[in-house]
């Protein structure tokens, strides 16, 4: 029965392997070599039905139109004046009522999302312009689909150990698909904190070369840290890396991108008026 269930264990985690390492495919964009379980035109259609719900978990939209006319307006502008103009994605920027959560995010396909309590606390437009770059560095990074990919095969794996240790007696079957699980999370974690740091590489072009000046991110950092008020998991134990170690890494990618000191021409827009 133990050699069944370890035949049936291996099979499992083989066709997650398989399946996983088959998904590999070059990002056009950023030339990175992935892991990807959808389609572009299968994430497109994924952020299309999640919006609604999830413009919900938030209040709905923001009532006033003006204020949605503006985060349209500075996002298109980001959008086609960057590599995501390359990309098959439909980006669409709006603004959530929620007034207490500090928060912006993207959908797979290019639904993007920036709370009223995040945006109420952003002074100019190039702020904006940082944030909103660094949630279409997610879409066209293809991080949605990639962490869709590697959850497949966590699963794959968790599963593959529930089968093989389910004959075991006392709690050690258990304990060793529960320490499956927190491992395969951890990992999911790990590269989570890498999508928001290449997501703050790519924010850094995507801003500067819409006309804006990507110092303004380090503000953005600083604003996200005082709005946590010090109350934030360890950073290991976290999907987003700390805002003090995200604006080391904002600075070394502005230094690569503009060696000579960032350009006089790149302002920081018109100040946010709620």
């Amino acid at each position: 029965m133990r050699r069944g269930r370890l035949l049936i264990a291996l099979a499992i985690a083989a066709v997650g392997l398989i399946t996983w390492w088959s998904s590999r495919e070059v990002n056009p964009i950023t030339g990175e070599t992935q892991h990807i379980a959808l389609s572009p035109e299968q994430e497109i259609v994924l952020g299309l039905q999640s919006a609604p719900q999830m413009a919900a978990e938030f209040g709905g939209l923001h009532p006033d139109e003006s204020v949605q006319r503006d985060i349209q307006s500075v996002g298109q502008r980001l959008v086609e004046s960057s590599a995501a103009r390359q990309s098959p994605y439909q980006f669409r920027f709006a603004v959530l009522a929620d007034a207490e959560t500090v928060n912006a995010f993207a959908l797979p396909g290019g639904p993007i999302f920036i709370t009223r309590a995040l945006l109420e606390r952003l002074e100019n437009e190039a702020q904006l312009a940082g944030v909103l770059g660094h949630e279409i560095g997610h879409v066209i990074g293809r991080h949605s689909a990639e962490q869709i990919a590697k959850s497949q095969l966590a699963q794959s794996l968790i599963t593959a150990v529930g089968v093989a240790a389910s004959g075991d007696a006392g709690q050690g079957g258990a304990q060793a698909a529960q320490i499956a699980g927190v491992v395969a999370q951890m990992v999911q974690m790990k590269y989570g904190r890498e999508d928001e740091l290449q997501s703050d590489s790519l924010g850094v072009d995507i801003m500067s070369e819409a006309g804006f000046d990507p110092r303004a991110m380090q503000r953005v950092m600083q604003i996200l840290a005082e709005a946590s008020g010090g109350a934030r998991a360890p950073e290991f134990m976290s999907s987003h890396p700390d805002p003090g170690n995200r604006q080391a890494l904002i600075q070394s990618a502005i230094e690569r991108k503009f060696p000579q000191g960032v350009p006089a021409n790149l302002s920081l827009g018109r100040t946010i008026q709620m």
